[in-house]
This record gives structure tokens, sequence and C-alpha cells, in this order.
């Protein structure tokens, strides 16, 4: 069996294309706030890695709306009309760091709209109080809920460096928690990150393919203007990987995880106005060709 993609997974599901609308609900994060620290992690833009998301100026009916115009925009006139569907995605900073009573207004104002098949929640695994775990769970139960957990690497002396915030223990927790209440989990991983050889890479990966979760992100690593590791970078501290190095990577985390682990993403894309490095990853396109010519999935 075949990985599938998640174009794949919810074509499947839904019977046609579901898109995503990416939504910035004005939240922050315990790195940023002084909880944990101020800086934010080292590779963290200022946009909380939502720089793709909506305007948190608006409510989330308004960025739904907007992000559906944007959507359709880019559609051949047959395919644009109400007959489409999308899934709400909380992405901005950590998107369950607020009370109860604040996520769920939000939550619900998404999962009401008809147009909205699910949502999808970006967070940190020390971000799930039993209270907020219970929520999604009464979500869950109205729409189809994904968390979508930053762990980045299982090794604590990169977590270190990149200011993380929390040990492999409590990703480990939340994980558990999460599957008690059937909440499908995809887990993101940043390949590149410095000091980090291939099998350190492959370790993680294979940890998280390892952990029961539903889905996983591949994120290859970018250095942004204005991050910590932009600075690291100009001083020589660490090099970008290749574009073939990180085919060839990809190849090999595909191999060693779960056919049926659902595949959210194998690259990603920085802002272009804030891409420092590798040059190479600007160019989205030839990336995903090269990347289709390495590898098969459905």
């Amino acid at each position: 069996m075949k990985q599938r993609t998640v174009n794949q997974y919810l074509k499947d599901k839904y019977g046609q294309k579901i898109y995503k609308i990416a939504i910035d609900g004005g939240f922050t994060c315990p790195n940023r706030d002084g909880k944990l620290d101020t800086r934010g992690c080292i590779f963290c833009s200022s946009g909380g890695s939502g720089d793709f998301a909506g305007n948190k100026n608006l409510s989330i009916t308004e960025q739904i709306e907007q992000g559906k115009k944007r959507v359709e925009s880019k559609m051949p006139s047959g395919r644009q009309g109400g007959n489409n569907r999308y899934i709400a995605y909380f992405q901005a900073f950590t998107n369950t760091y607020a009370s109860v009573a604040h996520l769920r207004s939000l939550y619900m104002e998404a999962v009401e709209n008809p147009h909205i098949v699910s949502l999808s929640i970006g967070t940190r695994p020390d971000c799930l109080s039993d209270e907020i775990l219970n929520l999604l769970e009464e979500i869950n139960c109205i729409k189809p809920v994904w968390i979508e957990l930053g762990l980045q690497t299982i090794h604590e002396k990169t977590a270190e460096y990149i200011r993380r915030g929390y040990p492999l223990q409590v990703y480990d927790e939340a994980v558990r928690e999460l599957k008690k209440r059937n909440i499908d989990v995809i887990t993101h991983i940043i390949l590149g990150l410095p000091g980090e050889t291939r099998a350190d890479m492959l370790e993680s990966v294979r940890y998280v393919g390892e952990s029961g979760v539903q889905g996983i992100k591949l994120q290859l690593l970018h250095v942004l203007k204005g991050t910590d590791l932009e600075m690291d970078y100009r001083n020589g501290l660490f090099k970008c990987m290749t574009m073939e190095e990180y085919i060839d990577l990809i190849s090999d985390c595909l191999d060693i995880l779960p056919d049926d682990i659902i595949i959210h993403r194998l690259t990603g894309d920085g802002p272009k106005k804030i891409l420092i490095a590798p040059e190479w990853s600007a160019d989205k396109k030839r990336v995903l060709n090269e990347l289709q010519k390495k590898i098969i999935l459905n």
C-alpha cells in the first residue's frame, strides 16, 4: 500500500477536492508573551508561522469568505460557486492558547459555517489542558477536528537550540490524550535543523510514525528574515540542504513511515519577501515536480 496524500484522503472521504483556508485567530504563544520566552522559536517569523493566514482584525466568518474568494479566483469558471468545501485552518501562533470560552466562540463560528467540513488547529503540545481537550472532543462530535502539533524534532539538544520550550514526553502525553478522544493528530517535523545529521532527522520521522498519529507534515527548514536563525546562518554556523539532498531525504522518510499515515506536506514554502535560504525553495513548482519524479504517492 502506498502512502496517501492529504488531497487524495479528502477526495476519498468527501467525494470532491477540499481546500484549506488559513485563519489568524489573533493568538499569541507562550514563547512570545513571556510565559516561556519572548523571542519565539529561533526559526519563527513575526507572523508566527501564519504568514499566509488571514487578517486577524477580521472575524472568522469574514476570513473564511475572503479565503473562499482567493481560492475560487484561481479556479476555472465552471468550478466556482457554492459546491466547494473547505477546512478552516487555525494557523498563526498557538491556536489553543486562550480561555476555553474564547476558543469555543472562535471554533464554533468556523464549524457553523456550512462551507466548512473540518477544523485544523495548529498548536503546541504544552497548550492542551484537560478543559481544552474536552472542548476539542465536543467540537469533534460536530465536525472533524485535526490537531497539528509542532514537534519539529525528537532530539532534546536541538529542541533547546530552537527554543521549543517543552520536553519530548509532553508531546507523547498530548498524543495519548488526543487519541483517547478520537481526535486526529498531524505532527510537524522540520528537516535540516542546524546540528542534526541525516540519521537524526530520520530518527525523528520514525518516532512520529510509530507514535500512532494519523498524519505528518515534513517541512524544509527555511531561514527567514528577522529571525535569530538568520543571524546564525549569516555567521556561517550551518548550511541549508541542496534540493537534491532534500529530495533524497524525503524519499528515505517515506520509506520508514507506516503505509496508513497521511502525508500532509513534503516541503512547504517560506514567504518570498522574507526568504533568505535556501533560495531554490522559492520555486515551489519546480520542487514539487522534482519530488514527483522521485516519489510515487497516490
